[in-house]
């Protein structure tokens, strides 16, 4: 919530928490009526139809992506995109429709939440001892589309799964979930160039929302990638949970919904830009994004780790600088262990991580995809 856009960001997690991805120990040996996975995903589509469900818990991310050289990102924020590449980070959700709903971040002696009460919406930052009134339609930015792009969704990302090319599926019903009996989807790809060896992916037995998603990597016992709930209740929260008022000495401001909304389209139109510009070779799990890209623009784009702005860019502090130092100490850091490649198709720098590889080439080219440095080069040489 720091980082940028506290509203919009909040939507997508809306979206997700309405959806319910999860994390937890499986425990215990349920049994549930057996079922194919093409029904569980019709069934669990058709109950998502009539919106979240009234329901609190907490939710979890961990990632072990196996970034080589990560510098320690936390001056930047837990809540920016960089402190996200790597350890658990959790989120508490309180949700009792579409106007009233609370998300509170903890971080190291601090918390940060985000309130919609009616038509109240409040953002309070205990480590600045601030409390930010937000005005405007409070329900504009989760109306969006481009807020809540329908891509971050679990049964979205199932379906796509599930369409892909050269995959094995599978369904177990006997596993247990954040304390609740769940049914277990698994899409495995086919081609051993891909450097994902599973995605699993648990809906609940009783009301099909999805309640973990999980992303393995070949040759690794625990997930590179996972998040979910900790624990869940389909019941309504309590109002009290709604209810904020400023603590005395706390500083107020305020700011517009509408704004916040407006900054967050503008970056997924940006988004959008960039994916305009790919060209995708292959399909499916083995598919390679190639884009015209160079190390001199990711400098452009990407404050340094000593943080120097980007190019271009008035050197002011805020929230947003800070996200973006952190990733630009990230990009450093990784380009810094890059590896030396070169072939028929010219040279460049190649980077794997468990689930994810990137060349960047010197004529130019950023090459991605969840395959392995030798499918890159492969692709690399291709006209």
């Amino acid at each position: 919530m720091r980082w940028g856009v506290p509203v919009a960001a909040m939507a997508v997690v809306a979206a997700a928490a309405g959806a319910g991805p999860v994390i937890a120990a499986v425990q215990g040996d349920p049994v549930l009526p057996e079922r194919t996975a093409s029904q569980l995903l019709a069934d669990a589509v058709q109950a998502g139809r009539s919106g979240p469900k009234p329901m609190s818990g907490t939710l979890a991310q961990t990632a072990s992506l196996g970034l080589p050289g990560l510098p320690d990102v936390s001056g930047f924020g837990g809540t920016s995109p960089a402190a996200l590449l790597a350890g658990s980070h959790e989120l508490k959700v309180w949700y009792g429709g579409a106007d009233r709903m609370r998300f509170a971040l903890p971080g190291r002696m601090s918390e940060t939440d985000l309130i919609v009460n009616g038509g109240q919406a409040w953002l309070w930052e205990s480590d600045a001892n601030k409390a930010t009134r937000l005005t405007g339609d409070t329900g504009a930015a989760a109306r969006s589309e481009k807020a809540v792009p329908a891509a971050v969704t679990p049964q979205k990302l199932a379906d796509d799964l599930l369409s892909r090319p050269g995959t094995v599926v599978g369904v177990t019903n006997t596993e247990r979930v954040a304390d609740r009996s769940a049914y277990q989807l698994t899409f495995a790809p086919e081609d051993a160039s891909s450097l994902v060896r599973e995605v699993r992916l648990a809906l609940d037995g009783e009301t099909l929302v999805p309640l973990r998603v999980q992303v393995y990597a070949r040759s690794a016992a625990e997930p590179a990638f996972e998040v979910g709930f900790t624990s869940v209740a389909f019941t309504p929260p309590a109002p009290g949970n709604f209810a904020f008022t400023p603590p005395p000495g706390a500083k107020v401001e305020e700011k517009r919904i509408d704004d916040l909304a407006a900054v967050a389209g503008e970056r997924a139109e940006r988004a959008e830009d960039l994916r305009q510009e790919a060209k995708v070779i292959g399909e499916g799990w083995t598919a390679v994004a190639v884009l015209p890209f160079s190390e001199q623009d990711l400098k452009k784009r990407l404050p340094s780790a000593d943080g120097e702005p980007p190019a271009g860019r008035t050197p002011t502090r805020d929230a947003g600088q800070d996200a973006g130092q952190g990733a630009g100490a990230v990009v450093d850091a990784v380009l810094k262990s890059a590896r030396p490649v070169s072939g028929p198709w010219g040279s460049g720098r190649v980077v794997r991580t468990k689930l994810v590889s990137a060349l960047l080439t010197d004529d130019g080219r950023l090459l991605v995809g969840a395959v392995t440095p030798e499918k890159l080069t492969e692709v690399a040489g291709q006209k």
